[in-house]
């Protein structure tokens, strides 16, 4: 099974658009949507309808904590953009909407792999995973072989072999990673919608679960567009700033 696997959209439609596009022309055979598809950007109804038709066509998709916020049962402690971001995202959305994200889940199981938005041990605390302390207890809280996060917006790999000793990893784009066996992993994410590590391209994952290899691949999007509506909607200039730095 080739998996498409995509976190952190934010309302972003053209990341959206450029990233499944990019899946579908290398073959990806299902779709997981690890969370948080609005706040932040201008397009939060055109991507929950995307997303709910991927859904209905055999999609996974969970709850991210922006997801929460949108819909009323979250949100506290965002910065202010985020907050700003949520306050304008809420009454854009219509009640299929909010039955759609009211309904995700916060974790699913697949192909020997754990899905999750944030860290697995408390998946509904939204703590991130950044480094390897928070990496082994999200991979302690599973026995599956893959545990894949997003919500840091930063690609990651962690293995914890069979002694205990883990090891970080910084993925490059385009290249596969063999997940060995004799080995637990964790992978993050990068973003589609707003990546943070220097680099603006959006951000997936793709997951052969045979043999079982990840690849992380960026895709140039019409970053010029997108910020141009988060102009538009009068939400955050910083927004739309932070999109052209990839920060």
């Amino acid at each position: 099974m080739r998996l498409a696997i995509l976190a952190d959209v934010h309302g972003n439609l053209e990341a959206f658009r450029a990233c499944l596009a990019h899946a579908k022309e290398r073959g990806a055979e299902r779709i997981v949507l690890l969370g948080d598809l609005v706040g932040y950007g201008a397009d939060p109804e055109a991507v929950l309808e995307l997303a709910i038709t991927l859904v209905a066509a055999g999609a996974i998709a969970l709850l991210g904590n922006h997801d929460e916020a949108a819909i009323g049962t979250g949100g506290s402690g965002m910065n202010e953009m985020a907050a700003a971001a949520i306050a304008w995202t809420r009454p854009r959305l219509r009640e299929s909407h909010r039955r759609f994200l009211g309904t995700l889940p916060l974790t699913a199981e697949e192909e020997g792999c754990l899905f999750v938005h944030a860290d697995a041990s408390a998946p509904e605390r939204w703590r991130y995973v950044t480094d390897g302390e928070a990496a082994r207890r999200s991979m302690e809280a599973t026995a599956a072989h893959v545990t894949i996060c997003g919500h840091v917006h930063r690609p990651a790999l962690y293995s914890l072999g069979e002694t205990g000793k883990l090891t970080p990893f910084v993925p490059v784009g385009g290249a596969p990673i063999p997940l060995a066996r004799g080995r637990r992993w964790l992978a993050v994410l990068g973003a589609v919608g707003q990546p943070r590590d220097g680099n603006p391209a959006a951000c997936y994952l793709m997951l052969d679960t045979v043999p079982m290899q990840a690849t992380w691949h960026r895709v140039p999007y019409d970053i010029a567009a997108a910020a141009t509506k988060i102009r538009a909607a009068g939400l955050p200039v910083g927004l739309a700033e932070r999109l052209f730095l990839g920060r």
